[in-house]
């Protein structure tokens, strides 16, 4: 049967009033979700999802044989180690020699339930180990997730869309913010969530050298390592390296994900990596808050102690087989995720074609990779209205509102889900579009 398109916008209208949400721009990931699984469930229309960054391909099967091992073994009746087991530490740190050109000590790499985890265990460490710097610095656009983070705690955070920033003009920006003498953390992602800017080599040597300069702690978040497909990051030891600001800093914490690298997003695994320096730096005022002033010793028994207690054994195995194959050069994990900078590249060429814009569209003076996400909008339509409107098309996303950047006319599309059985479904939806709001 045909489905019938789109859904009256009296419908759309009404599952956000139902749901209590007064702002279509403002509704979260999760929020969006709900409503289109209601809209599908109650239409019969099959949605295209493009609002959350859900993994679109098969998990990696090494990890997954390691994990049915481990299982199989026992591990699901033993406490794993808070720290993690000792092969899994062992395997980061070669990771990030080997692919971030970057020497910590395993003791330093801590596995976490996901970057989530990861990053609200840093924030609780980080934010308060000096009373006079209790602010983060959030480089945007990035996770929401992240900033709700800050809320549910209680801790303090501004931010600043980079996009007017880049290049040599980020250090005079960054350099304003940290003047204040406030700022505890750095927070950013790159590649990046929601815009897929990738931070180049000359700006993170400048939020390095200042986070060194200004004393502050940058969490930097490789969500998607690897995956600006404009370079081949994936060879073990061989250049050109995933960039990082570790490389120009001794205050950092790395927070690297399984979920897109390696699609194991279900068994909610990733790691912190902390410099050397950084774990064993003392901070006394976070005695007022854990039993230790160790950077290193109260992120794991303050902050992850009380968070989770540990991650997952079994998903520890997982991860360490994943990493010992990727770092002996037996698994190339981006070869299955240049996927989806195949898919992007069809699906915004889509777009464009249908008369929607792209909001970020360049890193510096080159094009952006095409990869996991991009970001659209369309001529006379606010980020909320356009993404109402494209519900009755069958179409989720976010709104651009949510991520802190300045562009709330424009909307987050993830091409996870995408895959090519959907490209005309989408083409033919859009056009649809364009019959009630002309093709600009």
């Amino acid at each position: 049967m045909k489905e019938k398109l789109p859904i009256p916008r009296n419908v759309i209208d009404g599952k956000f009033e139902e749901m209590g949400i007064k702002s279509a721009g403002r509704a979260s990931i999760r929020e969006i979700v709900r409503i289109a699984n209601h809209l599908e469930s109650e239409t019969g229309v099959k949605f295209i999802r493009m609002e959350m960054g859900v993994p679109g391909l098969p998990a990696a099967e090494i990890g997954v044989e390691a994990e049915i091992k481990a299982l199989r073994n026992g591990v699901a009746s033993i406490y794993p180690s808070i720290e993690g087991i000792p092969q899994l530490k062992e395997e980061i740190a070669k990771f990030a020699e080997l692919f971030l050109e970057v020497k910590t000590h395993p003791r330093c790499c801590i596995p976490c339930v996901g970057s989530m985890q990861g990053a609200f265990a840093t924030f609780l460490v980080s934010c308060r180990r000096d009373r006079k710097k209790d602010f983060t610095l959030f480089i945007d656009p990035g996770f929401p997730v992240q900033k709700q983070q800050h809320r549910v705690t209680g801790l303090k955070f501004r931010s600043f869309d980079v996009y007017e920033w880049r290049g040599e003009r980020l250090e005079t920006k960054l350099r304003e913010e940290l003047a204040k003498g406030d700022v505890s953390s750095i927070v950013y992602s790159s590649p990046n969530n929601p815009s897929w800017i990738c931070l180049t080599r000359r700006e993170l040597e400048i939020i390095g050298r200042l986070a060194t300069e200004f004393d502050a702690v940058v969490i930097e978040d490789l969500a998607y390592f690897g995956m600006d497909f404009r370079e081949d990051y994936s060879k073990p030891g061989v250049p050109p390296y995933q960039p990082t600001v570790a490389k120009f800093t001794d205050n950092y914490v790395l927070l690297v994900s399984s979920s897109k690298a390696f699609s194991y997003a279900g068994q909610r695994i990733a790691c912190i990596i902390i410099s050397d320096k950084l774990f064993d730096r003392s901070f006394p005022d976070l005695k007022i808050y854990f039993s230790s002033e160790k950077f290193g010793h109260t992120l794991i028994y303050g902050s992850l102690y009380s968070l989770s207690a540990g991650t997952a054994h079994s998903a520890q195995f997982a991860l360490a087989a994943l990493l010992k194959e990727t770092n002996d050069g037996k698994y190339n994990f981006m070869e299955a995720v240049k996927e989806y900078g195949k898919r992007a590249a069809a699906v915004k060429k889509i777009f464009l074609s249908n008369g929607f814009e792209l909001v970020y569209d360049k890193d510096e003076d080159k094009p952006l990779a095409d990869g996991f996400y991009f970001t659209i909008s369309r001529p006379g339509f606010g980020g909320g209205e356009l993404l109402k409107e494209l519900l009755c098309y069958g179409i989720g996303s976010i709104s651009l509102e949510i991520t802190g950047s300045d562009h709330s006319e424009g909307l987050r599309a993830c091409v996870s889900q995408i895959g090519t059985e959907l490209f005309a479904t989408l083409d033919e939806r859009l056009k649809l579009f364009n019959q009630k709001h002309g093709n600009h």
